[in-house]
C-alpha cells in the first residue's frame, strides 16, 4: 500500500542506544577532526588519552547514535531506494558525556504533499537513562519519490531569507578521497557511498558523501568559529540539504551572525551549495 498520511502522531517504542569514548573518536575523524593539525587542533575531540586534554564529543555526534525504533514503518510501504534526505537539525539539552546509554523514543510529525512525493518529518528524543532527563532531540525529514499526489498539505516552506551582505565568517574543509569509506564505520553502510557499481545505478559516476558527513563538516566550522570550540556553547543546528558531495572536495562554510546567539550558514563545493537555509543557536 501507499504511504499513510493519518500516521502523523504515530510513536515509536523506547528504543536504547548507546555509545563509547572509542566511538566518539571514530566519528570526530569521519567528519575531518584532526587533518589540519593532527598533533594539536583538536586533539580533545581525536583522542582520549593526551596529557593535560580532556576528551570531548562533537555536538553532531547524536546524528550517528543508534534508537528510536522504526516509526517509519508506521507510514506504509515505500521503496526505501526512493527516499532521499531532506532536512536534518540536532539540539543538545546538556553536555554530551564520551560514554553514555539513552532511551529514545520517536515520532512522525508531519507528513506532506509535494506533488512529485512526499515529505515524512520525524522527531527523536534521547532521555539519558543516568539521569532520567532529556540530553539531546534530532529532526529529520526524508523526501519520498512517487509517494505524492494524495492531495495532502504542501507543508511549510522552510525558506530562510539571508542578510544581503558578504558572509561575516567563511571557512573551507576539505574532505579526504576516502571520507565515505571512513565516516560509514559510525553506522551508514549504505553502498551508495561506497560501491561504484550501486552509485552507478543511482545516476552517479562514483559514490557520494553522506549527507550528514558534510553535516558534521559544516558542524565543525561553525564550533570553531562561532563557539570558540567549546561544544557547551553549541545549542542546536538545522539544515537542508540540497545537492550531494563527492569525497575530496572541498566545503566552504560561509557564515551570518544575525542576533546574539544566533547565525544563518551554508555549505557550498564549487559546482553549489549543498548544504542550505542553515540556523544556528549558539551561547555568546
Amino acid at each position: 500500500m501507499p504511504i499513510n498520511p493519518d500516521a502523523v502522531g504515530e510513536t515509536s517504542e523506547p528504543s536504547p542506544g548507546s555509545w563509547s569514548s572509542k566511538d566518539c573518536l571514530l566519528y570526530a575523524l569521519g567528519v575531518g577532526a584532526g587533518v589540519q593539525d593532527p598533533t594539536g587542533f583538536e586533539l580533545e575531540f581525536t583522542t582520549e588519552n593526551s596529557q593535560d586534554i580532556e576528551q570531548k564529543v562533537l555536538p553532531t555526534f547524536p546524528v550517528v547514535v543508534p534508537g528510536g525504533g522504526s516509526v517509519f514503518a508506521k507510514i506504509g510501504d515505500f521503496n526505501p531506494a526512493m527516499l532521499v534526505h531532506g532536512e536534518q537539525s540536532v539540539t543538545l539539552h546538556g553536555p554530551l558525556p564520551v560514554e553514555g546509554t539513552v532511551s529514545s523514543v520517536s515520532r512522525i510529525t508531519g507528513i506532506y504533499d509535494k506533488g512529485s512525493g512526499a515529505v515524512v518529518a520525524s522527531e527523536n528524543v534521547a532521555t539519558d537513562t543516568t539521569t532520567g532527563q532529556p540530553l539531546f532531540t534530532t529532526t529529520m525529514s526524508a523526501f519520498i519519490r512517487g509517494e505524492g499526489g494524495f492531495g495532502g498539505d504542501r507543508g511549510p516552506s522552510g525558506k530562510v531569507d539571508f542578510p544581503d551582505r558578504d558572509a561575516d565568517h567563511t571557512v573551507t574543509y576539505r574532505t579526504r578521497p576516502d571520507q565515505a569509506l571512513l565516516y560509514r564505520l559510525s553506522g551508514d553502510r549504505n553502498p551508495l557511498h561506497s560501491d561504484p557499481k550501486f552509485a552507478a545505478m543511482g545516476g552517479f559516476d562514483r559514490p557520494i558523501l553522506h549527507g550528514l558527513c558534510s553535516f558534521g563538516f559544516t558542524g565543525r566550522a561553525l564550533l570553531h568559529t562561532l563557539c570558540g570550540s567549546d561544544p557547551a556553547r553549541f545549542v542546536s543546528m538545522a539544515a537542508r540539504f540540497s545537492k550531494p558531495v563527492f569525497p575530496g572536495e572541498a566545503l566552504t562554510v560561509s557564515m551570518w551572525v544575525t542576533g546574539d546567539g544566533q547565525a544563518l550558514f551554508r555549505t557550498a563545493t564549487e559546482s553549489g551549495t549543498v548544504i542550505d537555509g542553515g540556523q544556528l543557536v549558539f551561547r555568546s
